[in-house]
């Protein structure tokens, strides 16, 4: 999550060399105007200060890093005070000290840290977890300075919050322990933490780390100052960890990596009054797609006050249908984990975002299929059909299902509603007979339909024997259930927005995998078209609308 010193030193990000200077410019232009307050024996930011200033000059990292935590002490003390402008030197001079002092420690300590006594040249430090998320426990946690955290280009910007103390990067591997366990990404789990130092009721130093999502807050004296935040770094290294798009494209030839890793995964704390923004991928995709857009949810102080993200992680080699089925799994146990009463607010308040095929999932997600898919499948209802029991059910659960309860909003991006030409083009043939699909849903369905040749819709067995039974078929305008899922529109009561891209020259006009004639459905609360391909997951315009739509009430 982290690199070594030497080339901490040398990536260090712009952002943090500006606010040390920031911070050095501030210590400066204070320091005139606060010198006179006290006697500067009995001053603690004089003593900050001078410790400051003796620490530049101390080649041994040791005896720096205790002049590094004096000062950061001396900082903390001076920090108690209604002048405003001591109180915002002495934060600036605590950030600084804290933060060399962070660079230190981590390189003497790198390994997972957990709340003991460390020694700075043989004085004591004491470290205290103190509300740390519930996601890390109080087991041990890996470290990382926040502004060592690189943060990909295709996150956008870097969304922070100035504050108290240093940002942190907490991370720990993956629990099973818990059912909750399960709803965390397998990579492990990232969370924003801050550092500060001060003194323990017994005069010893502590080194504190806290989490900044449930508190946001420190108080020193009578004062509540806000904890400096970085809210990008946390998903920054959890990317940064992550080797799942790979496993994406792997997994439409058979690879069985990705299937691995199916679920549902909360990037963030479970908070039951939240509303749940649950992102699905499409076709060939994995959740980090949605790398930029988590990020501007996340650093948008409102819309991260309202929302907490949750990516969904599935195979993109199966059939639409079964697909959809699978999301509904993945939701369905999410919630019996988080809310088995179906009593929080945020079980009955829940927004889908879907791009590609991911768009076509989130649509049936909120649809009543009532008997349209069954009929084209089969001429006679589930009790006439013949075959096993637990079949007959697996089939009757994946042709009829109904809107899923608690979803209000869904937003689609590029989704091909009405299938795409690709699929029934000659990339489409290929990949029909490169993308491959087998699940036991699949067997019961070739179970059943061999025990009932004669109700099985002889178009469908054609197109199966012709194309196959896989992602890339069931994106066929022509394919008899494609088109039976094409007439569901999301139920009523359910607001849906659609996005879609017209690149010059397409033809027919649309993104270039997407026609505009399949992307937009009648009914919309707004539509949207940009001049872009299909990749509207990256597109400015179309970020800054969804903002805006979430915005809404």
């Amino acid at each position: 999550m982290h690199r070594s010193r030497g080339s901490r030193k040398t990536h260090a990000t712009r952002w943090g060399r500006c606010l040390g200077l920031l911070g050095l410019a501030l210590l400066a232009a204070c320091s005139s105007a606060v010198r006179t307050d006290a006697p500067a024996k009995d001053d603690p930011l004089m003593t900050a200060r001078r410790l400051w200033h003796d620490a530049a000059a101390i080649q041994r990292k040791d005896l720096a890093a205790r002049n590094w935590m004096h000062c950061a002490l001396a900082a903390y003390r001076a920090a108690d005070t209604d002048n405003v402008l001591r109180a915002q030197e002495a934060q600036a001079m605590a950030g600084g000290c804290t933060h060399e002092l962070m660079g230190y420690l981590l390189d003497q300590e790198p390994a997972p840290w957990r709340p003991h006594t460390i020694t700075v040249v043989g004085e004591p430090l004491r470290v205290v977890f103190r509300d740390m998320p519930d996601s890390l426990d109080d087991g041990p946690v890996a470290l990382a300075r926040a502004d060592e955290v690189t943060l990909p280009d295709v996150m956008g910007q870097r969304y922070i919050s100035a504050g108290y103390g240093v940002s942190m990067v907490g991370w720990q591997p993956p629990c099973h322990d818990k059912p909750i366990c399960k709803l965390y990404p397998p990579d492990g789990v990232t969370r924003a933490l801050t550092a500060w130092i001060e003194p323990g009721d017994d005069g010893v130093p502590q080194l504190v780390l806290t989490g900044t999502r449930k508190h946001p807050e420190m108080t020193i004296g009578h004062r509540s100052v806000p904890l400096a935040t970085d809210f990008s770094a946390p998903y920054a290294a959890l990317v940064d960890r992550s080797h799942i798009n790979r496993m994406a494209l792997w997994g439409l030839v058979g690879g069985q990596q990705l299937a691995m890793r199916e679920g549902l995964y909360l990037l963030q704390d479970y908070d039951p009054s939240k509303t749940p923004i649950i992102m699905v991928h499409g076709l060939g995709r994995s959740p980090l797609i949605w790398a930029r857009l988590t990020n501007l949810i996340d650093g948008t102080p409102e819309l991260r006050a309202r929302y907490q993200v949750w990516h969904v992680v599935y195979p993109t080699n199966t059939p639409v249908l079964l697909n959809r089925m699978v999301v509904q799994r993945m939701m369905d146990r999410a919630w019996h984990t988080l809310d088995p009463d179906g009593t929080a607010p945020a079980h009955q308040d829940m927004v889908m975002i879907g791009h590609s095929m991911g768009g076509v999932i989130s649509r049936l997600m909120v649809s009543d299929s009532s008997d349209v898919v069954w009929k084209a499948v089969f001429d006679i209802p589930p009790d006439q059909l013949r075959g096993k029991a637990s079949d007959i059910a697996t089939l009757d659960s994946l042709f009829r299902f109904q809107p899923y309860t608690g979803v209000n909003r869904v937003i689609f991006l590029a989704t091909p509603h009405l299938g795409s030409p690709l699929a029934d083009s000659f990339i489409g043939w290929v990949a029909r007979r490169v993308v491959r699909a087998h699940t036991p849903e699949l067997d019961a369905l070739e179970r059943v339909v061999a025990e009932n040749r004669a109700h099985e819709n002889p178009l469908l067995a054609l197109d199966y024997a012709s194309h196959g039974l896989s992602s890339i078929s069931t994106l066929s305008a022509a394919q008899p259930v494609s088109r039976a899922a094409q007439t569901l529109m999301p139920a009523q009561g359910v607001r849906y927005y659609t996005f879609a891209g017209k690149l010059p020259g397409a033809n027919p006009p649309g993104d270039g995998i997407v026609p505009l004639q399949s992307a937009l459905i009648a009914g919309a609360v707004s539509t949207t078209v940009v001049k872009d391909g299909h990749q509207l997951y990256l597109n400015d315009e179309v970020l800054a609308k969804i903002v805006d739509i979430l915005r809404q009430p």
